[in-house]
């Protein structure tokens, strides 16, 4: 009799069921399926992983409860976490007043962390060269209270190796042209092409808080995980950590949604020496994942202006910029105006120059 360890479903954790008409095991949350024969892999595979598993961790799960405090801002819901020694005043997402909630549990410990390498210094003189580009920006929008709003913040991120099993037919067509006399002469080469392959794909990562927002988070990517450490608490040290909300089963789809345009991507590269693709079968499924939780580096700052919250993020380790400027509408009328009386003098002048 198969092992119960057996019935958690690899790529999301989720309980696994068995299906009588289709004889496999299946899971609801991310639609994954797996034979009998499967099933008993993944089970010898969770048993090697449990006994691999340091005696330890108990222990370091207890340290990081016993020294991280939770923030929690009663306006948007936002969950913070920092070490003993941060005080907490504002929520860096709404800019209200955040209250001491407590401990957090142990389980919630990462990993692995990816500390800053952009100092606060250095992403506030990024943060001012980013405003000198952008001519209608609120006068506020960088101020000294601004500033001091900016924050380090480790994003919570699950990030992910994704097996992904992909085949893809399609009808590829050369072209070749010459010329011969009078004539131009055009020949069209028509292929049935075939892929097949099994892809890894390392790294994929995704953002576990729900109210941070993903295309931001996607936007401020790459990071280069070669700098990751095991999680100690003194990375935390002068910087902030948001908490996940949403478990691998919550995650599941958005990396099966990033697996599967990155596979086809790589499947099509592979026909780029045809002038013309035409696919006409595309079947990709992700086949297993293995799921690591990290606190990535970000410098994020937030900007309310009529009423509308405004995010901008800075990569704290390659200081790469994203963000959206809100329009101040009188900057952006009394620049039309001058351009406009700018364009009437012109006209006026050349008016006078045609008269003589």
């Amino acid at each position: 009799m198969m092992d119960a360890l057996a019935y958690k479903c690899p790529n999301c954790g989720a309980d696994l069921k068995f299906s009588a008409e289709h004889q496999n095991f299946g899971c609801d949350f991310c639609m994954s399926s797996f034979s009998e024969d499967e099933m008993k892999q993944i089970a010898a595979s969770q048993e090697a992983m449990s006994a691999a598993r340091p005696q330890e961790e108990p222990e370091i799960d207890t340290e990081f409860e016993d020294m991280t405090s939770i923030y929690h801002c009663e306006s948007c819901g936002a969950e913070i976490m920092a070490d003993d020694n941060t005080a907490a005043t504002f929520c860096f997402y709404c800019h209200n007043p955040v209250i001491l909630k407590g401990r957090v549990s142990g389980d919630l410990r990462p990993s692995y962390v990816l500390p800053f390498q952009v100092h606060r210094e250095g992403a506030v003189d990024h943060f001012k060269a980013w405003v000198k580009k952008h001519w209608f920006l609120p006068s506020d929008f960088l101020s000294a209270g601004q500033q001091e709003k900016i924050v380090g913040l480790y994003v919570p991120f699950w990030v992910t190796d994704v097996e992904v099993n992909a085949e893809m037919d399609a009808l590829c067509k050369k072209y070749r042209t010459w010329t011969s006399g009078d004539y131009t002469y055009r020949e069209t080469r028509e292929f049935a092409v075939a892929r097949k392959a099994k892809i890894m794909l390392q790294g994929l990562p995704a953002d576990g808080a729900s109210h941070i927002d993903d295309d931001l988070m996607e936007a401020v990517e790459p990071f280069d995980y070669s700098a990751v450490k095991p999680f100690s608490m003194q990375y935390l040290s002068g910087f902030m950590a948001d908490k996940y909300d949403m478990n691998m089963s919550d995650m599941f789809p958005n990396i099966q949604k990033r697996a599967v345009q990155a596979s086809d991507s790589l499947v099509r590269a592979s026909m780029r020496n045809y002038d013309s693709v035409s696919v006409s079968r595309a079947d990709i499924s992700v086949m297993s994942t293995k799921w690591e939780y990290m606190l990535l580096p970000v410098w994020f700052m937030t900007y309310k202006y009529k009423g509308k919250i405004y995010e901008f993020a800075l990569n704290g380790q390659s200081a790469k910029f994203v963000g959206t400027p809100p329009l101040h509408n009188g900057k952006l009328a009394l620049f039309s105006a001058g351009i406009g009386l700018l364009a009437a003098a012109i006209t006026v002048a050349v008016g006078v120059l045609v008269a003589l």
